[in-house]
């Protein structure tokens, strides 16, 4: 295959920006799908990603494309990429697969957030950019505005910006042609010793694990000894093709192309996301650099609620990982659950995905502890320890400083809600640190902020704010000093480990308050009172009780001597006494559930 006739690029955009509508439309155009087909988002192959309408998984495609105005046929490799701040993992590994960018921009939107956040990716990459102003069909679009920003904040030229509507599909030629004069033809030679970077996986039931492939340099044929310079394994080849929609099987991968290849390997913990392929025989003198590493920023508890299906849950998270790289896991007990895994999310949005595909894809029923980040810890003794979940947390004596994860978040908001945004912002424990404004009716805003305070519901509250108009970005800064305290929740004297987190003591009184009434109006009655606790060590900061039922014992006494029905009332007293020392409380599935929200 002769490089100069390929290209490979991503789509790149905020969330909802129509990146996959563009990607449909450029399938139909160049005849990669029928016009006919039913159904939008080709490549958002997930129910999940249908039922949300936003892209969670990378998608690559292979099409062919003949240009009129060129002459000749070119083949493009195409990654549609996530637009949400928790998947931007997908979008770097993609990125790295890549020589350029087509940077979608909603006409009624305009700039956000994930648009600059990406557009920076990108440039870090040394990607080539073709900006897109998506959208101009509808009567919200402000092609003029949107333009202006463009140039302002990002740089390009007027002449630069194609205008376009993925839905009606105008400027999509325009757009290839734009493809093959600007981006580059992928760099390396045929001849050189096999280099390829393992860019993304899936797990086929039929065909095991199935691996997308980069060739950076050299060639890949059905019978090269394939070898892992990460893991050191070997392979042997047994489909080696292409992805057009569908596996097709190709006699080789040549120098800038872009594929995949099956080796009957069953386990999906063997392979890892950004290792370097090089034929066994002939190996390449030093790996690709692979991916920068990004370290999970929320963490939680999974566990089955039948402790039966634990194996088919560390089957399922295995295969899960192999198409989610970002997402980590390890062996955890509790005392409430059993065994179970504590798991790390690039996000709350990313930890509710993870849990639904679990549930969905292999048929599991979960239970989720409360979300934490991880804290550092410096003991008396000069010990650091990093505590992602309440049971590690040293005692407070053992304690000599605390730190917290904090981020660096940018805002992007109309100008007439700063004051609203600001307030909202520095309610959270936010440092306000600069603005800038992006033409008349936008405000770039950035706070420094505990990573904590935007983990649940900071995004909505921002939406809510904006009327829907703000989107936001955050990247990891620093860990600084805080005072840490672990909130743990009694019923009935016992600590329920599920319910306990870690939390700044300033924001302790509020929450714990805020979760005691929760559990008082999610906790069914029982035959006994219970009690409900919220504390800090020993010292008892919030309490509530949910009032035992009521059993009419004396029913049956239509008459006589009142002793008899004080006896009976004495008997049920005595019982629900014992009762509550042995009486095992029902916590409603619901209940955890809700408390994450809180």
């Amino acid at each position: 295959m002769d490089k100069s006739l390929i290209r490979n690029f991503s789509i790149i955009a905020h969330i909802d920006h129509g990146k996959s509508t563009l990607a449909d439309r450029i399938l139909e155009i160049t005849g990669t799908v029928e016009r006919s087909h039913k159904g939008t988002q080709l490549l958002d192959d997930m129910d999940l990603e249908k039922e949300r309408g936003i892209t969670i998984k990378a998608s690559m495609v292979r099409i062919n494309y003949r240009s009129k105005k060129h002459g000749g046929d070119f083949i493009f490799n195409l990654i549609d990429t996530p637009g949400h701040v928790d998947f931007t993992y997908e979008v770097s590994k993609s990125l790295a697969a890549c020589e350029g960018a087509i940077l979608v921009v909603d006409a009624g939107q305009g700039i956000e957030a994930q648009t600059v956040a990406n557009f920076y990716l990108a440039m870090e990459n040394n990607l080539q950019i073709i900006p897109v102003i998506n959208k101009i069909d509808l009567n919200s679009a402000d092609v003029a505005r949107v333009k202006k920003q463009i140039v302002n904040v990002l740089g390009f030229r007027e002449d630069d910006i194609i205008l376009a509507s993925a839905k009606e599909s105008i400027g999509i030629e325009e757009i290839l042609d734009r493809i093959i004069e600007v981006i580059p033809a992928p760099s390396g030679e045929n001849i050189d010793a096999l280099k390829a970077l393992v860019f993304d996986c899936r797990y086929d039931k039929f065909k095991g694990v199935v691996v997308f492939v980069r060739i950076v340099e050299g060639e890949i044929t059905p019978l090269t000894q394939l070898k892992m310079m990460h893991s050191g394994t070997n392979y042997k080849i047994e489909e080696l093709g292409v992805f057009n929609l569908k596996y097709s099987a190709v006699d080789s991968l040549t120098c800038g192309e872009v594929g995949y290849f099956t080796a009957n390997i069953r386990d999906p913990r063997e392979i890892i996301i950004g290792d370097t392929i090089t034929d066994a025989k002939n190996p390449c003198s030093e790996p690709l650099a692979g991916y920068k590493t990004h370290k999970p920023l929320v963490f939680c508890g999974i566990y089955p609620v039948n402790p039966g299906d634990f194996p088919e849950l560390r089957d399922a998270m295995d295969k899960l990982k192999l198409s989610d790289a970002s997402f980590v896991f390890e062996p955890e007990n509790s005392q409430s659950f059993g065994s179970g895994f504590r798991c790390g999310f690039l996000g709350l949005l990313h930890m509710e995905i993870v849990q639904e595909r679990l549930e969905r894809e292999y048929n599991l029923n979960l239970i989720l502890t409360v979300p934490n980040v991880v804290y550092k810890v410096k003991t008396v003794t000069d010990e650091i320890i990093e505590v992602d979940t309440p049971a590690k947390l040293p005692a407070p004596q053992d304690i000599q400083e605390a730190q917290e994860p904090y981020v660096k978040l940018l805002m992007i908001i109309p100008v007439e809600n700063i004051e609203a945004v600001c307030d909202f912002a520095k309610s959270r424990r936010g440092t306000f640190q600069s603005n800038e404004y992006l033409g008349e009716d936008r405000v770039k805003i950035i706070f420094s902020m505990p990573l904590s305070e935007i983990i649940v519901d900071f995004y909505d509250r921002i939406k809510s704010l904006t009327r829907g108009y703000g989107s936001l970005d955050y990247e990891f800064n620093d860990y600084l000093p805080t005072k840490l305290v672990k909130l743990d929740i009694l019923i009935n004297g016992v600590v329920c480990d599920a319910f306990s987190s870690l939390m700044s003591k300033e924001k302790a009184t509020f929450k714990a308050h805020a979760l005691v009434s929760k559990l008082k109006e999610l906790i069914p009655r029982q035959l006994f009172e219970v009690a409900i606790q919220a504390a800090i060590g020993s010292q008892i900061i919030a309490s509530e009780k949910v009032r035992s039922v009521g059993k009419h014992v004396t029913a049956k006494c239509y008459g006589g001597d009142i002793t008899r029905k004080r006896k009976l009332w004495e008997q049920q007293k005595q019982g629900k006494k014992r009762l509550k020392q042995f009486g095992k409380v029902e916590i409603p599935q619901e209940a955890f559930l809700e408390v994450l929200k809180i």
